[in-house]
């Protein structure tokens, strides 16, 4: 038998156990729906909004009443009031407020006498993006109110508004969100997160696939399908899952650019020829891994330590250039961070073939791990040898 026939009785082998075996289908096809709707109505409103900051008015006058009707006007913000700090840190500390703020006592009196008065805010940033937030907005808050109390000052001397404002504000400055201008936090987390995920179930689906054959006592007879060869064996037990996980891989994408309409620059074919690349990189580890330690328990522990390290490390939350120095070499070992830069040539900078390419062979460079473990998986095939517990 050629080694295109042996590939073929592989793949009719293998899609008779994807029907008999619903696993397959339910830690691909469902947790990746499940992931998709989860993260795509988790933020439908594109940022958290009415986050509860806390507010403890000592002082009582109009002013510091403006103060909190301001702060409840921002869309981010919902105040709560309190008596006294105390309640307002026990408050924080159960986790029913996000920060709070002190507006102290004779506020509007050191206002009017020049002073200074000190806005004093409690930020509780255990929770990273409510914290960051909620601080955000207190800090907007408080430079809008400063500028106000010094252009109302101003106004008083009889000063003209260009002066006052050239005053209040010598230095205009622009902000431009690139790539992403409607700062829609579900497109950041989803553009790193459903590709992460995707990686995640081919490595681990592909490890069950190769090492179930070890824990079930089958990998002899699926040897002989593929005529003794282990290269025809596990190239038609991947055929099947590249098209399942390349497809899910192409509709989450239309999905998310198409449908949702996230910010998206450049070619969706070219995005779709990166997931193609990166299912394929995926792939080739689970491989790496299944025939370096021919144990299915230790192989799926392995590969789901790995599959969550490529999400700390891949830079989409914390810039690779900014990790420690061994961590960015590190960095290169796992396809979604390949991948994650390629996003971001084609997805927001529009680069083209000439900006990606080198990331695009960068996770082709995967598909030789294989080659060096393919005859330790074949021993472990054919003798048995290995635990199956």
């Amino acid at each position: 038998m050629n080694t295109p026939g042996k590939i073929k009785a592989v793949l009719r082998r293998e899609l008779r156990l994807m029907r008999q075996r619903p696993v397959y289908l339910i830690a691909s096809v469902g947790v990746m729906a499940f992931c998709m709707i989860f993260f795509l109505t988790l933020l439908r409103d594109r940022i958290p909004h009415d986050l509860p900051i806390g507010v403890v008015d000592l002082d009582g006058t109009s002013l510091s009443r403006n103060l909190v009707r301001q702060m409840d006007a921002t869309r981010i913000g919902r105040t709560v009031s309190f008596t006294s700090y105390t309640q307002a840190r026990q408050a924080m500390q159960t986790g029913k407020i996000s920060a709070f703020c002190i507006i102290p006592e004779h506020f509007y009196d050191d206002v009017l006498a020049f002073r200074q008065p000190v806005l004093t805010f409690y930020v509780n940033t255990l929770y990273f993006v409510g914290g960051a937030l909620s601080y955000k907005d207190l800090l907007t808050l408080a430079n809008l109110s400063s500028g106000a109390v010094q252009r109302e000052l101003l106004r008083a001397r009889g000063m003209d508004e260009q002066s006052i404002m050239a005053q209040i504000q010598p230095i205009v400055t622009e902000a431009h969100n690139i790539g992403n201008p409607a700062a829609d936090y579900r497109a950041f987390l989803c553009g790193a997160l459903i590709p992460g995920v995707l990686e995640t179930i081919t490595i681990l689906v592909t490890v069950y696939a190769l090492g179930s054959e070890l824990k079930y006592g089958t990998s002899r007879h699926l040897l002989e399908k593929a005529g003794g060869s282990m290269s025809a064996a596990v190239a038609g037990k991947l055929i099947p899952y590249t098209v399942l996980f390349t497809s899910l891989g192409i509709i989450s994408t239309v999905i998310m650019y198409v449908f949702m309409g996230f910010p998206f620059a450049g070619s969706l074919w070219h995005m779709f020829a990166g997931i193609f690349a990166m299912v394929l990189a995926s792939e080739a580890v689970a491989v790496f891994i299944i025939g370096t330690l021919p144990v299915l328990r230790l192989a799926i522990s392995i590969s789901a330590l790995y599959s969550m390290l490529a999400f700390s490390l891949t830079g989409f939350s914390l810039p690779v250039e900014a990790m420690p120095s061994c961590f960015q070499g590190l960095a290169a070992a796992f396809p979604l961070r390949h991948y994650y830069l390629m996003y971001a040539s084609e997805g927001i900078f529009d680069a083209g073939f000439g900006g990606w390419y080198m990331h695009l062979a960068s996770m082709l460079l995967f598909l030789f791990l294989p080659a060096t473990v393919l005859k330790r998986l074949h021993g472990a095939y054919m003798n048995l040898n290995f635990p199956r517990k």
